[in-house]
């Protein structure tokens, strides 16, 4: 594929050259990792601070993403940076404003803040019907608010990456010391 729909401000370019494209939320620029996905119902917050995601793009099968808001106490590492939990995430429908009385902030802002690129509008459960039949494949999520993709260049840097095998992500995900 190599022309967009109208309005499109974010693409998932997966390394088998499939592209898929929607809205970018969050942090504008590109995330390099391997695409998995995520069924709960609640939690985004805490699953996209969750160090166990580190180098992976979350895609959420729940529709209904951002109505809590985000708020300290839903943080699962106190890394303020993208770069040791989920570096993306995918979602069906654009983040919701909070309508929460915990909400602190809304979920787009704080993907902003943490670096977290997201991609809106695609059908994530065939996404994950993908990831399930063929395994979880490597992907770059891409948002750029004018619209301008190199689609390719994309697809060769998904296609390039060794992935997460044989990497030791712990010593980039532990804490430097403790903390209560």
């Amino acid at each position: 594929m190599s022309e967009l729909l109208p309005g499109v401000t974010g693409v998932l370019a997966l390394a088998d050259g499939t592209i898929l494209q929607g809205i970018g939320v969050g942090a504008v620029g590109e995330a390099l990792g391997e695409v998995c996905f995520n069924t709960a119902m609640t939690g985004y917050q805490e699953i996209l601070t969750d160090p166990s995601y580190m180098a992976q793009i979350v895609a959420f099968t729940f529709p209904h993403i951002g109505n809590v808001g985000v708020n300290v106490e839903d943080i699962e590492q106190m890394s303020g940076s993208a770069e040791t939990a989920a570096r993306g995430a995918i979602f069906r429908d654009v983040p919701t404003p909070p309508a929460n009385y915990r909400a602190e902030g809304d979920l787009d802002a704080w993907m902003k803040r943490r670096g977290v690129v997201g991609l809106a509008g695609v059908d994530t459960r065939a996404l994950t019907r993908k990831i399930r039949e063929t395994g979880m494949p490597h992907g770059v999520v891409a948002h750029s608010p004018d619209g301008v993709f190199d689609l390719q260049a994309l697809v060769a840097r998904a296609k390039a990456w060794s992935g997460l095998e044989g990497l030791d992500l712990a010593k980039d995900a532990s804490c430097l010391q403790p903390f209560v």
